[in-house]
């Protein structure tokens, strides 16, 4: 992971559960490189008041605010639909770049693209991270992984914005503590920005999707028996769909844990797509894997924010009767569940 980063996360009109989902992500597993959040709507309160964690990391109305803070860069703290820059930013990130704070962003927009940005950067000496960046040389899949003895274990959803990552960055410390070596394989903007390291899929030619999904897998089998590799998208998903199939190819799962919110009944920002029964879901990745590699579901992680104790402990109740399959909140309650399922499925792979 890299270090000595003092984020000022730039969401401004955006932070909130689901709105900012990188700024989330930073705030939730590296809190102590962040510094404050610009953002005038939620001016005046804290990260834990807002998304109920993260502490009390102010939320500061203007740019000026939060240079009090000394930051050392500035981060784009949202992946909206499309990953366009908003025009609105602009003269906060030109002040930011002019003060000499780093840029790092996730946007498909590549920032270190923009004439003005990068001779801002150039006078202050700033440096201006694309996350989204793709390397240059990718090829296509040949179904390299077969070649690796580490056990991958792939994060597939229901919806897009459902959890694949948070679940492997839940779990992964679980597993480790259950003797295993574990890597985890970030294919995805924030992923990337937490672990230092990655490639962010959705901002990859099709062709070459699988092909990066390959090789971020091998790579991180290098010094690990057991592969977390980070979902995209969902099968069922009309605009994010290719990447999941993409990713599913590429890294070849051994297994995969399934992602869904119970309360969501069809899929984010497209409501004339229902999502369908959990059962049918794991029936429709595990027939989509068969061809290519046995790979079964089995965990399920689900995102219960938006529900009661009581209501979250009843759907994981509900999904277990329905599934059979060890199912919890990774982030709500305790990820051992997973976990475990992981360690027993990798055991039994390398007893055969």
């Amino acid at each position: 992971m890299i270090g000595a980063r003092r984020f000022l996360i730039l969401a401004e009109g955006n932070f909130g559960p689901l709105s900012s989902k990188t700024a989330n992500a930073c705030i939730r597993y590296a809190a102590s490189e962040v510094v404050a959040v610009l953002d005038s709507a939620h001016a005046g309160h804290t990260a834990h008041d807002v998304l109920g964690f993260g502490g009390n990391i102010p939320v500061v109305a203007t740019f000026a605010e939060g240079m009090r803070a000394q930051p050392n860069a500035l981060l784009i703290g949202i992946a909206p639909a499309g990953g366009q820059f908003p025009v609105e930013w602009r003269v906060i990130v030109c002040d930011a770049l002019r003060a000499g704070l780093d840029l790092w962003s996730g946007l498909h927009t590549m920032l270190g693209d923009d004439a003005e940005f990068v001779a801002l950067a150039a006078v202050s000496g700033a440096t201006i991270r694309d996350l989204r960046r793709a390397p240059a040389d990718l090829d296509v899949s040949y179904g390299r992984v077969r070649d690796i003895s580490a056990t991958v274990v792939l994060t597939v959803g229901s919806d897009c914005n459902i959890g694949k990552m948070t679940t492997q960055l839940q779990v992964q410390h679980a597993v480790r503590a259950l003797g295993h070596r574990v890597a985890f394989a970030p294919t995805g903007q924030t992923g990337i920005l937490i672990e230092g390291r990655g490639i962010a899929v959705d901002a990859v030619v099709a062709d070459f999707i699988a092909g990066a999904a390959e090789r971020l897998t091998i790579e991180a089998s290098h010094d690990a028996d057991i592969v977390l590799v980070e979902g995209q998208g969902s099968l069922i998903h009309p605009a994010y769909s290719g990447v999941t199939l993409g990713l599913m190819h590429g890294a070849l799962p051994h297994a995969m844990v399934l992602c869904a919110q119970p309360s969501r009944t069809t899929i984010h920002r497209n409501p004339w797509v229902p999502i369908p029964p959990i059962g049918d879901i794991v029936h429709l990745y595990e027939h989509a894997m068969k061809y290519l590699r046995h790979s079964p579901i089995i965990a399920i992680a689900l995102n219960t924010f938006d529900l009661s104790d009581g209501d979250a402990q009843a759907a994981i109740d509900r999904t277990i009767n329905e599934t059979g399959l060890p199912t919890t909140d990774p982030v709500r309650f305790n990820p051992s569940p997973i976990a475990s399922a992981i360690s027993s499925f990798h055991m039994a792979r390398a007893n055969v």
